[in-house]
């Protein structure tokens, strides 16, 4: 490795906005399977369509309904 590097002419990732960071969700056994099931017959991994629909959502200002049991 070099001991010093010249980044005077470089340039910022344009995709830095669209990156994604890695979390852990504790979700129940039916909301996995159910978006299994549907990415499946989309033919997408299932996080990336749990994505696309938390994303929708976000845009929307979509609010959760809660409903205690």
């Amino acid at each position: 490795m070099r001991k010093k590097y010249d980044f005077s002419e470089s340039v910022r990732n344009p995709y830095a906005k669209s990156l994604k960071k890695q979390v852990t969700l504790r979700l129940s056994l039916d909301v996995i399977e159910y978006f299994k099931k549907q990415a499946k017959e989309m033919g997408i991994p299932y996080q990336n369509l749990v994505n696309l629909y938390l994303s929708q959502c976000a845009h929307s200002h979509k609010k959760p309904t809660l409903k205690w049991a």
